[in-house]
């Protein structure tokens, strides 16, 4: 085994693997994406690939939406996490 560390950012999850860690139906992870919450990467023949950070998004919006959080709100949030996300890149 190498010590490379993982990409969390690379897109290697199909939606039935990224829907079991993150502890959802695959349907809740098609919604998602459709509604802009958590937006996988596509193949060329369309299938959805999740990486490591979508699953986390999807346990956090899990999270909030328990919490009480509106979806609209959810999504403002994680935009925003994206937008850091790619300044800190910068």
């Amino acid at each position: 085994m190498s010590d490379e560390t993982l990409d969390e950012d690379a897109p290697i999850l199909a939606i039935a693997m990224a829907a079991e860690l993150a502890g959802m139906h695959p349907q809740t992870l098609r919604q998602y994406d459709r509604l802009g919450l958590v937006v996988p990467a596509r193949t060329r023949g369309g299938s959805r690939r999740y990486s490591l950070r979508h699953v986390g998004q999807l346990r956090e919006v899990a999270q909030m939406s328990a919490d009480g959080v509106s979806l609209p709100a959810i999504s403002r949030i994680i935009a925003l996490e994206n937008e850091g996300r790619k300044i800190g890149r910068a």
